[in-house]
């Protein structure tokens, strides 16, 4: 793999098989080829232009997906430009390539070849399907400012009429690069994640409710290489009535599988927040659930959540991130803890659900890790680091932050407890999940009790 002056532009060198008979090349082998680094783009088309004379030149085509260009017979000469916005704009890359080189072209670098031999036959996979009728950017072969060394003089070369008239380099039409597309921006953990990736495009419910197959078809995923699902029903009590159930299903388990298919369709990693609610409590094992533990949720939302879980595993690029005991800006268990010290409460707290915090920030900067360190896709468990607590351990905690009587608060049974409060949903007694498979790709969860004397200082 040799890298280029335009970034992400990769050139492959090819092992060519020859025998008597001619030759025979791995043009594409997925598994060896994003081993050895290229990007695992996931390709839905595959392309031939056949050239039946010396110096038929193409381009300089710009369309907005990756390519892996090569050529099948004959040679030429191929030569790429940046038109994404950025430092780079205008960088230029060219190279001769015959049967035993191939290039990864990145989404918004301009491609473009002429052929230097008779009967070429240039071959490319795209990771998104080409539609017609749509005018897509390219660039004039001549631009001076580029200056493009065709061995071919372009007066002497076969080239379209529509290729004549392609306009020079202008930085007003650079390509704008993709942005991460946070959904569900309106809740703890989308806060956080507005906050961690500040260039993300943030929308709450008001502005793409993902209950809504219509706004959903219609949304421009294709300016969006990352897209993050913090978008849930999480009213676990409310989901155990008929109209709570509905709702749940639609936003925990439709959702995610309309998600799923966009990012099949559209080539966008889907990184999506789940829940410990997808197993039921019952696990003894020291470091909690792991990730391949079966699901066995109790009540409505957590069946909505493990639906939502295997449709996310559909998608080809995915990381799935279940946590539990979310805290972050909004109305929450330490929130509520917080304002009945200050209001000299002595409330009463479950002390037999087990379980760790885990802030909305930890979940971003998480998200952010595997995103960058190029982890396996896959599910992962993140939570804060510490010993379990109960709730009443947890409540315990913030009221001697807050300078009251940890004394104050009173532990009771989950059973005691749900008797006074008539429709209370089923919860897992045991929430502990084990943060191994992330902490393996580096990643280091932050203490829980530390990051609560830090929350409730903020």
């Amino acid at each position: 793999m040799e890298t280029t002056p335009i970034p992400g532009l990769l050139v492959v060198r090819l092992d060519l098989r020859r025998d008597p008979r001619g030759w025979f090349k791995e043009n594409w082998q997925r598994a060896k080829m994003v081993a050895a680094g290229l990007p695992d783009f996931a390709p839905v088309q595959h392309n031939l232009s056949f050239n039946g004379a010396r110096g038929v030149t193409r381009g300089i085509h710009t369309e907005p997906w990756d390519k892996f260009v090569s050529v099948a017979s004959g040679r030429v000469f191929a030569a790429w430009v940046d038109m994404r916005q950025g430092e780079t704009f205008g960088a230029t890359f060219w190279i001769e390539m015959d049967p035993s080189v191939a290039v990864f072209v990145p989404r918004g670098v301009g491609n473009s070849y002429q052929t230097l031999t008779d009967d070429v036959a240039y071959t490319y996979l795209v990771n998104q399907h080409w539609r017609e009728g749509f005018a897509y950017p390219a660039l004039a072969l001549d631009d001076p400012t580029v200056a493009i060394p065709w061995p071919i003089p372009l007066t002497d070369c076969e080239i379209s009429e529509k290729d004549h008239h392609n306009p020079i380099l202008d930085p007003a039409t650079a390509i704008t690069p993709q942005r991460m597309l946070v959904l569900g921006g309106d809740g703890q953990v989308g806060r956080a994640l507005a906050s961690e990736f500040p260039d993300a495009v943030v929308v709450g419910r008001e502005q793409l409710d993902v209950t809504d197959a219509a706004a959903m078809a219609a949304w421009r995923w294709r300016a969006h290489d990352v897209v993050v699902n913090a978008a849930a029903f999480t009213g676990v009590d409310a989901a155990e009535t008929p109209e709570g159930r509905r709702a749940a299903w639609a936003a925990n388990a439709e959702a995610p599988a309309r998600l799923a298919a966009l990012a099949r369709e559209h080539g966008f990693t889907l990184v999506h927040v789940s829940s410990d609610y997808v197993f039921d409590g019952t696990s003894t094992a020291a470091g909690g659930y792991r990730e391949t533990d079966p699901m066995a949720p109790l009540g409505a939302y957590g069946a909505s959540k493990a639906a939502g879980d295997l449709a996310v595993a559909g998608a080809p690029h995915h990381y799935l991130l279940r946590t539990s005991w979310v805290v972050g800006e909004g109305a929450n268990f330490v929130a509520t803890m917080q304002r009945l010290a200050e209001q000299g409460a002595t409330p009463s707290v479950v002390d037999d659900q087990v379980g760790r915090l885990t802030f909305a920030s930890e979940l971003a900067r998480a998200t952010r890790h595997l995103l960058e360190s190029g982890a396996a896709w896959g599910t992962y468990h993140v939570t804060c680091a510490g010993e379990p607590q109960s709730w009443a351990d947890v409540a315990r905690s913030v009221f001697d932050l807050e300078g009251r009587d940890a004394d104050d608060v009173t532990s009771v049974s989950t059973g005691a407890y749900a008797a006074t409060r008539p429709g209370l949903a089923p919860r897992p007694a045991r929430s502990l999940l084990d943060t191994s498979k992330i902490e393996a790709t580096g990643f280091t969860p932050r203490d829980a009790l530390a990051a609560l004397r830090e929350h409730l200082a903020r």
